[in-house]
């Protein structure tokens, strides 16, 4: 540690993001990235923008991309007051724990799964807001009756990651009126929603909710983790309380070339439908032909599969497909160290993955 270092800064324990290799070519199923590319009309939308205008700076209300959100949820009888984008979600979620949850000692705990985003305990350690881990039944679902005690507020990834496990809508909907009624934020972190068989955004609820923040991104859904935007929808207040925190920060969080990629992406929403559908059956051929080699899997409703296999430690299947050429997640952590989660590739990529799982487990 430097001691140039302050105290806060000597306390963070960061982010450790997946895996990006440099020096082989691998099949990438570790980092949730969607398999399919990007949409014909995004492409082109960036290159248009890839001109002169580049040495002015871009608009810092992002408002035809939050114009574009808002018409994207018209049946919800959304504005564009109601739409925040950022520089991803993680942005957004940093945001989030600046702007509504207390700092200090004396502030009353954050709430959110033992297994979720570890980027969660970080975004709190950053701002000094005290949390609480609140452990997922043994399944790894959640039950919402654990969250029904004091707190400064609770932030649900639904699907969660990395279990890929969705939320009854009714349960999510009745933590939000429960921690409506005791005048706190219920944060929804809906990143892999598109990938659900039935997706159910809360979104849909956001004029119902004065308290609820749904947090979503194009990273997944569109294709776009290369381009860094996501968006979060609220009510006014809130969208002003994301607003404040990010203009004390920096103004200009998306660039030309981003906002004029996002907003294509919104426009053409049926491209991405389409690529996701296909994502969702390659999901449940893989999870099938998994579970016949022995595997278990946890349910998914995310791009990606969370799963173990009873004779084999997580570490030793992890190695073993690397060696293979296939790189996914695991984490050497309480009650998850045997479980890997893999992300949905092609057909192809999936193919190969499983090939190698039979290889590894006939040796």
């Amino acid at each position: 540690m430097s001691k140039y270092w302050n105290q806060r800064t000597r306390a963070l324990s960061p982010y450790i993001p997946g895996e990006q290799p440099r020096d082989r070519k691998f099949i990438k199923l570790n980092t949730n990235e969607n398999p399919y590319p990007p949409s014909p009309e995004v492409i082109a939308a960036i290159q248009n923008v890839a001109n002169e205008d580049l040495r002015l700076y871009p608009d810092p209300e992002c408002l035809e991309l939050r114009i574009a959100i808002a018409r994207r949820y018209a049946r919800y009888a959304l504005t564009p007051e109601q739409v925040f984008v950022g520089n991803g979600s993680d942005e957004i979620l940093a945001f989030a724990f600046a702007a509504f949850f207390e700092s200090g000692a004396a502030a009353l705990p954050v709430l959110f799964p033992d297994i979720t985003y570890s980027f969660y305990p970080v975004y709190a350690r950053l701002w000094d807001t005290p949390f609480e881990l609140v452990p997922l039944r043994d399944d790894f679902s959640l039950n919402i009756d654990d969250y029904d005690r004091p707190n400064g507020g609770v932030v649900i990834a639904n699907p969660n990651a990395p279990t890929g496990r969705a939320l009854r809508l009714e349960d999510a909907r009745l933590l939000v009126e429960r921690q409506a009624a005791c005048g706190r934020i219920a944060l929804f972190d809906e990143a892999y929603m598109a990938f659900a068989s039935e997706p159910r955004s809360l979104a849909a609820y956001i004029n119902e909710y004065p308290n609820l923040l749904t947090v979503h991104t194009l990273s997944k859904a569109a294709s776009l983790a290369g381009l860094r935007v996501g968006y979060a929808i609220a009510n006014a207040e809130l969208i002003e309380g994301l607003r404040r925190v990010r203009d004390s920060f920096n103004s200009y969080t998306l660039d030309r070339l981003a906002l004029a990629g996002a907003t294509a992406a919104i426009y053409h929403s049926a491209y991405y439908d389409d690529c996701n559908r296909r994502v969702i059956a390659t999901r449940e051929r893989v999870s099938t032909q998994l579970t016949a080699l022995g595997f278990e899997l946890v349910p998914s409703s995310a791009n990606f599969i969370f799963t173990c296999h009873p004779a084999i430690k997580g570490s030793a299947l992890f190695m073993a497909l690397r060696e293979r050429g296939i790189l996914t997640r695991h984490w050497d952590i309480p009650r998850i160290a045997d479980y890997l989660r893999v992300s949905i590739g092609t057909d192809a990529d999936m193919d190969a993955f499983l090939a190698a799982c039979v290889d590894i487990t006939c040796a």
